[in-house]
């Protein structure tokens, strides 16, 4: 397990709500107010499934300022993340998607993935994550895979109702530089809180990126593999507050598969280096 380092007296707290009880502990800030070591983060486990699609049908997907950049592929990643220091030796799993775009700020043009929704198991990584960070992230019931005749089976579900299948098949050993990497200036989101009592104004409202630059991750194991990925059309009753996301990406065509990727690496950063882009 990693250790904490650097004494808090040396780094700005960091608050989130109720934050009157003083400093929240979290994925940036230890018991003692100081960060964790991150540098040898025990083993997580990455699944990748990428697939072609329209140009037109991802942009509908982007907010405002935001265009498809490059062929139109969109990357779906499920982690299964072990032994974090920060949640006491514990760990979750997540579910994302992300798509090619660039974006144009005030001063300059950011390229990289937008990652348009991450669902996640562990609602104290969704809550730090989105008031932090400015990720879109929800929550999600994300299973340990089920294998059988070396075919790998995940899923994801809310309430028990599940919304993604994935499977990986014929998985085969790969150079470790096929694992995947941040393109370009790195991960963007957009972060938006509203106002309370003024419908339709926001307190945030912006662009936000987790830099390509400085990561920790060391990859100890890749496989290359087929894959099937299904988004399942939903209704309002098995997901009343997520069936509009799910169903939009349900519509998604998928003209071709782009493969998958199985990758086990360990080591990873506290993304304490998160910034608004101008």
């Amino acid at each position: 397990m990693s250790e904490l380092s650097n004494p808090s007296s040396l780094i700005e707290p960091l608050y989130r709500m109720p934050a009157h009880f003083g400093p929240t502990p979290g994925p940036r800030q230890g018991p003692d107010g100081g960060p964790f070591d991150w540098s040898d983060q025990p083993k997580r486990t990455l699944i990748v499934a990428r697939f072609l699609s329209e140009e037109s049908a991802l942009q509908r997907l982007l907010p405002s300022g935001f265009i498809v950049d490059g062929e139109p592929v969109v990357t779906v990643e499920i982690q299964y993340w072990t032994a974090l220091a920060w949640l006491a030796g514990r760990g979750y799993n997540t579910l994302s998607l992300k798509l090619p775009v660039s974006y144009h700020g005030r001063q300059r043009r950011w390229t990289g993935h937008f990652l348009a929704v991450i669902w996640e198991n562990m609602p104290d990584a969704i809550i730090s994550g989105r008031e932090e960070l400015g990720y879109n992230k929800l929550y999600a019931e994300i299973p340990e895979p089920r294998v059988l005749d070396g075919c790998h089976h995940y899923s994801a579900h809310w309430f028990g109702n599940s919304f993604m299948t994935l499977e990986l098949s014929a998985l085969t050993d790969a150079p470790l530089e096929s694992a995947p990497r941040v393109p370009g200036d790195g991960i963007l989101h957009h972060k938006y809180v509203p106002r309370t009592g003024c419908r339709g104004q926001a307190d945030a409202d912006y662009v936000t990126l987790t830099p390509s630059v400085g990561g920790k991750t060391r990859f100890l194991r890749c496989k290359t593999a087929e894959v099937k990925l299904r988004f399942l059309t939903t209704t309002w009753q098995q997901l009343p507050t997520l069936h509009h996301i799910v169903n939009a990406l349900a519509a998604v065509p998928i003209l071709e598969s782009r493969g998958g990727l199985w990758a086990q690496s360990v080591g990873a950063r506290d993304l304490s280096d998160q910034m608004i882009v101008d």
